[in-house]
């Protein structure tokens, strides 16, 4: 361990969609480092899970909440009921959807399922905690989860895309609006770190190309979740209260070679992209039926 098992000791810090995935692997590393973590999501199992699995690790506590980070009432009251048993000190906008498909082939449902909890959930709750941090005069850390592709865009994923460059512009102009508060906005941009959800929607073929081709990261290889834990438990903590309204990429530089979109897919024939959408409607086929709300 890198920072000090106390380095987030007092800290009371929220992870939207903390039930699975990166959210999950960040929760662990808050926990390992003495904060209590909220987590949040609609699927009640799932968190439960993720209670049971995290409850022992560290000397922080672990607590959950079912929302609907669509909805910005359902958001509000899970942020309200959480300030009854004292303000969080951070937020980490984790929540996402994505899957690969080509644009063209998105329904409006389907690219508001994703915008909607991208782009409008981390905007319901960042308000919803920062409001109250405003109200109360209170210091606060803001980190959201993005991509490179807020650089670069992306072919394939296009509303995920759209949404993340949203929340990418809201890092910088809150960082502004709300710094002489003492209100710090930032934001990470991981590369690949597998997680069997994110690699199911976005690699269903198992073809590995373009974002999720390791051979194409300058690093030669995919992100370690004890790196992202280390850069997350640092903007958290007390240690760089100057820096504000940053994008940082965590990717081993793939964005930089030109590897790290899904332009790649362009090779995939009508055939395979069939094969892709059967796969992918396994996985969310699977995950609606564990949803609570």
């Amino acid at each position: 361990m890198i920072f000090d098992p106390k380095a987030l000791q007092g800290k009371r810090i929220l992870v939207t969609g903390g039930g699975t995935g990166l959210g999950k692997a960040v929760s662990e590393g808050l926990l390992k480092h003495g904060a209590e973590v909220y987590i949040c999501g609609r699927r009640e199992p799932v968190l439960q899970e993720a209670v049971q699995d995290l409850s022992a690790v560290g000397a922080g506590r672990i607590h959950y909440r079912i929302a609907d980070m669509r909805d910005a009432d359902s958001v509000d009251e899970m942020v309200a009921s959480i300030w009854k048993e004292g303000p969080l000190t951070g937020l980490i906008n984790n929540a996402g959807a994505n899957f690969i498909s080509p644009t063209k082939d998105i329904s409006a449902r389907g690219f508001k399922a994703i915008t909607s909890t991208i782009m409008d959930g981390s905007f319901f709750a960042t308000i919803s905690v920062g409001k109250r941090w405003l109200a109360e005069g209170l210091k606060g850390s803001i980190l959201s989860n993005l991509v490179t592709w807020v650089w670069t865009g992306s072919a394939y994923v296009v509303p995920a895309t759209m949404a993340k460059s949203a929340v990418h512009a809201m890092t910088m102009s809150l960082a502004v609006e709300w710094g002489a508060a003492g209100i710090r906005v930032n934001a990470l941009a991981p590369g690949l770190f597998p997680t069997e959800g994110a690699l199911d929607k976005l690699d269903p073929t198992g073809l590995s190309i373009g974002a999720t081709d390791d051979k194409t990261v300058p690093a030669r290889r995919y992100g370690k979740m004890p790196e992202l834990q280390n850069i997350t438990t640092f903007l958290m903590s007390d240690a760089c209260d100057y820096l504000t309204g940053q994008t940082i990429a965590v990717d081993g530089a793939h964005h930089l070679a030109g590897h790290n979109t899904f332009a790649g897919l362009s090779v995939m024939t009508d055939e395979d992209w069939d094969k892709a959408r059967s796969s992918i409607k396994q996985s969310q086929d699977k995950e609606k039926s564990q949803r609570s709300i």
